[in-house]
């Protein structure tokens, strides 16, 4: 089993930053890739962005290259989504996770949710 753990989220303007965190616990030895998930109201969870351990295999969705960055410090078992220029629909519950073994995107354990809200 893994436990995992956000901190970080608020309330932010538009064209704002917020940097998440999450804190990994348990099995964490056996974890290869993590990543973050977000949940919109009324919308299924999405796939946001993941980072493998070296980071030689690091995605994100479209909707937030070139604006959010993954990283991770292994040796604190933390990992982290620095959101910049952050848009109202970013607006969701965000979501650690360590992903399936062999998978950049699928979650297997999840953290409880962090909440992020843009304000126009």
């Amino acid at each position: 089993q893994v436990q995992l753990v956000e901190s970080g989220g608020g309330l932010v303007q538009a064209g704002g930053s917020l940097r998440l965190s999450c804190a990994a616990s348990g099995r964490t030895f056996s974890i290869d890739t993590m990543g973050w998930f977000r949940q919109a109201p009324g919308k299924e969870r999405e796939f946001v962005a993941s980072r493998n351990w070296d980071g030689y295999r690091t995605y994100y969705a479209e909707s937030v290259k070139g604006r959010f960055t993954i990283s991770r410090d292994n040796a604190k078992n933390m990992v982290y989504l620095q959101m910049n220029k952050l848009k109202p629909e970013d607006t969701a519950i965000y979501y650690c996770a360590s992903l399936r073994p062999g998978s950049s995107y699928l979650g297997e354990y999840w953290g409880q949710g962090t909440q992020v809200t843009v304000s126009s």
